[in-house]
């Protein structure tokens, strides 16, 4: 019987797609801003948002990882990465800033050793210890991504409590704003990414709190859609990002970022919403498994029943 996917998990990736879109339009129109010509809008993108959804994708990466490797085995997983990794090199021919090929290349290189490791805590202290090194390095940015990918595999593992998220909430929050206020009054990098994972943690666990209530009905409605086709909205997003690059260098302001984001987020849920009423996985989804097993896989819907019950596609899908 086929396993339904984790609901909760699909609405957190969807909005973690939606923060990137926003942080990587952002990105584009100051690439070539001097520091001292930024503006208000710059600042609250760069104190608040910056830095903050990466991490929760990496995480989501280590857990999927889990519920694959449960599934098809580390022949197939190794498999996975390698065509996770030729779509980066797709998507870097337009888009330099991809993260495709650091997920495929890390996961490869720290997950699967990982996987032969004692299961839960272990795997979680490595994670610590990998982070904690990255935040003192230059190129933090990524090398701090296996070590989310350690945490995520660990948190799926031992699966704590829901009854954490309140208390997690609460820390993470309080400690964001307490580095985020340390680095705006003279805290060097290293405050700054911490400020940035506990933002990341803050972000989680509300989303999650959320989700949890009982009017979280449209919210999940809106997020899972774009959580479950993740790689063709981060891909596609990435595509329209490139497209209105001249309208973002023309606009002072930065007003045109969060337009252009929220535009496109809009029209990739409802996009999503309508393709997933129709097929199990989205094109890019698809197009990856299809590889990944070496055959053609089903993606059309056959009845209503099957719309509640695609199974659970790892990683960035």
């Amino acid at each position: 019987m086929a396993k339904t996917r984790i609901r909760e998990l699909d609405a957190l990736r969807g909005f973690a797609v939606g923060g990137i879109m926003l942080v990587n339009t952002w990105q584009h129109a100051v690439d070539s801003v001097p520091p001292d010509a930024r503006n208000g809008f710059d600042w609250t993108m760069q104190a608040v948002v910056q830095g903050r959804f990466y991490p929760i994708f990496s995480l989501l990466f280590g857990i999927s990882f889990v519920l694959f490797l449960e599934r098809a085995g580390r022949w197939l997983l190794l498999s996975r990465l390698f065509w996770l990794f030729w779509i980066g090199i797709v998507q870097h021919s337009f888009y330099e800033g991809e993260v495709l090929t650091d997920y495929a290349f890390y996961g490869l290189l720290v997950l699967l050793p990982a996987s032969f490791l004692s299961s839960g805590p272990p795997v979680l202290v490595l994670g610590i210890a990998v982070v904690g090194w990255a935040l003192g390095q230059d190129r933090s940015a990524l090398l701090i991504i296996p070590g989310l990918f350690l945490i995520g595999m660990a948190l799926m593992q031992m699966r704590p409590s829901p009854r954490l998220l309140w208390p997690g909430f609460a820390v993470s929050t309080v400690a964001a704003a307490l580095l985020t206020v340390a680095y705006e009054t003279g805290g060097g990098a290293v405050v700054y990414r911490l400020a940035a994972l506990a933002g990341a943690a803050a972000f989680t666990t509300g989303t999650l709190l959320l989700l949890r209530s009982r009017r979280s009905a449209p919210i999940s409605a809106a997020l899972e859609p774009l959580g479950r086709m993740a790689l063709t909205n981060y891909v596609t997003g990435t595509a329209v990002i490139v497209l209105t690059g001249g309208l973002l260098h023309a606009d002072p302001t930065r007003w045109s970022v969060p337009v252009i984001a929220a535009v496109t987020l809009v029209a990739q849920a409802e996009a999503s919403r309508w393709w997933l009423a129709r097929y199990r996985y989205g094109p890019l989804e698809w197009a990856w498994r299809c590889l990944t097993w070496f055959r053609p896989v089903p993606n059309r819907l056959e009845s209503g029943r099957d719309h509640n019950r695609p199974l659970p596609d790892p990683g960035l899908s």
